[in-house]
């Protein structure tokens, strides 16, 4: 469905971009150190149904038509700073009573973090026209397969590799997060250190300059 004779140069360009650091890559790194390894797992699954989602929107061309508008991006990346903002308030706002309690229900914790994984990237307009810039340029024409297709199947190998590198990113820092979680001053501060890392991410979003997208 896409042509080998790219596969190369698309693989070696998904790992160079896997090794830069980013928001995703803060988002789970903090989440596997600040609530242990199995909500790190849950947060790289929602970055994954996220990027799933994009590429759809992308093979769809949906994503271009959005990048297209200036307006519908400056719209979406002012909601995707406002949630951010509100996801920092509502861990500062948490009692430090809460954070036992919260450990204890890990199942609720990770269902949390999967959420707002895939909310923060969909809520990012530098993910979607990174889909739109980056997958068309290894679409061929020396197969038979439809641009749409072949760009399918482009960004699922894409989010097959980002959610591999995450899982792998999650148990290196998870020996770290368990030992941190014994640590009660640490327990008292964990949702106040991942409210910090919401502000980072809103304001890494709200102040990025966004790529224009060439015109259609």
């Amino acid at each position: 469905m896409i042509d080998l004779n790219v596969l190369p140069l698309y693989l070696t360009a998904v790992i160079a971009l896997l090794l830069i650091p980013g928001p995703d890559m803060l988002l789970i790194a903090s989440s596997s150190l600040t609530y242990g390894r199995k909500v790190g797992i849950y947060a790289s699954l929602g970055n994954a149904t996220s990027g799933i989602l994009l590429t759809i929107l992308a093979a769809l061309g949906v994503s271009a038509l959005i990048a297209m508008n200036p307006i519908a991006l400056h719209v979406l990346r002012l909601v995707g700073g406002a949630y951010l903002l509100k996801m920092g308030w509502d861990c500062m706002r948490t009692h430090p009573d809460d954070a036992p309690q919260e450990l204890e229900h890990s199942n609720k914790m990770a269902s949390t973090l999967y959420r707002r994984a895939v909310f923060t990237n969909l809520l990012n307009p530098k993910a979607l026209i990174f889909f739109v810039l980056f997958l068309p340029q290894f679409v061929s024409t020396h197969v038979a397969t439809s641009s749409g297709e072949q760009m399918l199947v482009l960004g699922l190998l894409l989010n097959v590799l980002g959610l591999l590198f995450n899982l792998f990113l999650v148990t290196t820092i998870g020996v770290f997060g368990q030992s941190l979680l014994k640590n009660e001053k640490f327990r008292n501060n964990q949702h106040k250190f991942m409210g910090l890392i919401f502000f980072i991410l809103a304001i890494w979003l709200l102040a990025s300059q966004l790529p224009t997208p060439p015109s259609m």
